[in-house]
């Protein structure tokens, strides 16, 4: 059963590798800009600004050795985070680009605050920083640059006339225009692409999530929610912990195999599985495994209400199994199925070593210990419609569960003889203020709980009872 952990732990990775390949295989990856080229385009830019500006006579001739440093400065800057120890700094983006948001302030200082090449310079480094590092970055960039700006101005002064002439205006802000776009359009691309990986990331997690669910019809589901929240690793590891261990088999199955075609037999075993085993979840038990016509189940692993509160559960299911068994007699017998077929029981408690066994590239989730071959024991001993369980189990139950003893048995593992004892039924259910009846003959089967019937369901009871005790009765005038 187990086997199928190792492949539901590999369910996410292998559809994160999906994902991945898919993208890969459909898509073309546009990353962010680079800052490289970032800078290329808004140094050049600024670079044209200053020599439209002195060719016009608005900036100092001297400002040309800006030209050389805003053309170098690019190649400068990527060399630095690409090829020197400044490439293992956290944050280096941000922190390159709050160098140039005080270069850019120190710039704008030395034009003497001219209005339109000022505002070109402040655009295209306040959108760099939203784009990189969002208001955060921002702030501190434009902190930056007003302190740089301020220092600069106050040392070289404003220019007499902040207006610029018409060319150098409209260079600034062509080339604003210009860094503006091509970032917008790589920021586009990156969000498409950013949007259709998630587009396709989610569909592979739904398919992940859907085979990750045809797996788990392998496992208890208290296991596999253990492993897919991460409480329980797939390893080979195993521990000791105190269990109610139960097994049960049909009585008259073998003879009734016989009988049947192997498709209607099928059909049959799997119904009687299926509802034995919502009757074990609804109880907390976690199922070990399917033999034949057998069934394991175990309490008290990988969660436990206590010891006691296990016993109790493993016992109570076991009751209602019986119960419920009788309700499925009936529907077999309107399809024909004559062989009445009983279940018996065996519940064992004690120390059991559980966990993974096997290898590593197979995995079987189960428990081991004498407690199990005494619980199997059991069952088998058991009559039809009978449940056994072992003294340490009845010492836990027999506040609340009537018990018959049934005298001692020698178990292979077992020093001693075992007492062991016959479940009857809730102590609560005992004497006339019980809340079921149950009455079956070859041609009649009736059980009846009245505390689970709604009223409407108990005017549909009566009315039924009625009719065939009316039909009973113009049997017996006519005879």
């Amino acid at each position: 059963m187990m086997s199928a952990q190792a492949d539901l732990r590999n369910v996410a990775s292998s559809a994160g590798k999906l994902a991945s390949a898919d993208i890969h295989d459909h898509t073309v990856a546009i990353p962010p800009m680079p800052d490289y080229n970032g800078r290329i385009i808004a140094y050049t830019a600024t670079a044209a600004i200053i020599v439209a500006g002195i060719l016009q006579g608005v900036f100092q001739q001297w400002l040309l050795w800006f030209v050389a440093g805003a053309l170098t400065w690019p190649h400068i800057a990527h060399l630095l985070t690409r090829r020197t120890f400044l490439r293992r700094s956290p944050r280096i983006r941000q922190k390159m680009l709050f160098l140039d948001c005080v270069i850019g302030g120190t710039f704008i200082g030395l034009i003497g605050l001219i209005a339109i090449p000022s505002v070109s310079i402040l655009l295209m480094l306040m959108f760099s920083c939203l784009i990189v590092g969002g208001i955060r970055q921002w702030l501190f960039g434009t902190v930056l640059m007003l302190a740089s700006l301020a220092a600069s101005a106050a040392t070289f002064g404003v220019a007499d006339s902040l207006q610029s002439p018409l060319l150098t205006s409209i260079l600034a802000l062509a080339s604003t225009g210009v860094y503006i776009c091509v970032t917008a359009y790589y920021s586009h691309q990156q969000a498409r692409t950013l949007l259709l990986a998630k587009t396709q990331i989610q569909n592979q997690r739904e398919q992940s999530i859907a085979l990750s669910h045809k797996l788990s019809k392998y496992l208890s589901p208290q296991v596999w929610q253990s492993i897919f929240t991460g409480e329980r690793d797939v390893r080979l590891e195993t521990q000791r912990k105190k269990l109610a261990v139960f097994f049960s088999d049909i009585k008259g199955f073998t003879e009734l195999s016989e009988e049947m075609e192997p498709e209607a037999l099928t059909e049959l075993l799997n119904h009687y599985f299926n509802e034995m085993s919502e009757v074990a979840l609804r109880y907390g038990g976690t199922i070990d495994k399917f033999v034949g016509d057998s069934i394991m189940i175990f309490f008290g692993d990988p969660t436990s209400r206590g010891q006691r509160e296990d016993a109790f559960a493993c016992v109570s299911m076991a009751i209602d199994m019986r119960k419920h068994m009788k309700i499925m007699r009936q529907k077999w017998r309107s399809q024909g199925i004559k062989t009445p077929l009983e279940i018996r029981m065996g519940i064992s408690t004690g120390y059991t070593t559980v966990g993974n066994f096997g290898a590593e590239n197979r995995m079987d989730y189960t428990i081991i210990g004498k407690e199990v071959n005494l619980a199997s024991r059991l069952e088998s001993l058991a009559e039809p419609g009978e449940i056994l369980v072992s003294y340490e189990t009845f010492s836990l139950i027999k506040d609340r569960i009537m018990c018959r003893d049934k005298g001692e048995i020698t178990v292979k593992g077992f020093g001693k003889p075992v007492p062991i004892y016959e479940v009857v039924d809730f102590r609560r259910d005992m004497g006339p203020n019980r809340s079921f009846l149950e009455h079956e003959h070859s041609g009649f089967a009736m059980y009846l709980d009245s505390d689970k019937i709604t009223e409407r369901e108990r005017r549909e009871v009566l009315a039924a009872l009625e009719d065939a005790a009316d039909r009973l009765r113009q049997e017996d005038d006519a005879d």
